[in-house]
């Protein structure tokens, strides 16, 4: 299990250090993944600063973790990516429902889970 569950963890990593790259060196074609619409290069700049500030944090933490085996690590991880999806709920509530929504926020929770998966099992199980 604990094999599966660091693969995982893995995995999510390379997820989101494909999206904070692609943040930070192709911030036009991400502005259509995020639906945003920057202005500007001031707007462009905040893709590459916020958004892959994020995501890369993100990735130094899972590493970290993976490298450590300091799970502890993963819950920072998910609780910046847990932050993430209460904004999308907050959204949801706020603004209305849009079914564009629910993937990434489905996959914000499933990364949630793995990673907090994977700080709660014990080793060697």
């Amino acid at each position: 299990m604990e094999n599966i569950l660091q693969i995982l963890v893995g995995l999510a990593g390379l997820m989101l250090l494909g999206l904070g790259t692609m943040s930070m060196f192709a911030p036009k074609r991400m502005i259509k993944n995020f639906a945003i619409e920057p202005i500007g290069v001031a707007g462009l700049s905040t893709i590459r600063a916020m958004i892959r500030g994020l995501f890369l944090a993100s990735v130094a933490l899972v590493i970290s973790g993976l490298l450590t085996r300091e799970t502890l690590a993963f819950v920072a991880a998910a609780i910046v990516l847990g932050a993430v999806a209460i904004g999308r709920v907050v959204g949801i509530v706020a603004d209305g429902f849009d079914k564009t929504v629910l993937p990434p926020l489905l996959v914000e929770l499933v990364i949630i889970a793995v990673l907090l998966t994977a700080h709660i099992q014990p080793a060697g199980t």
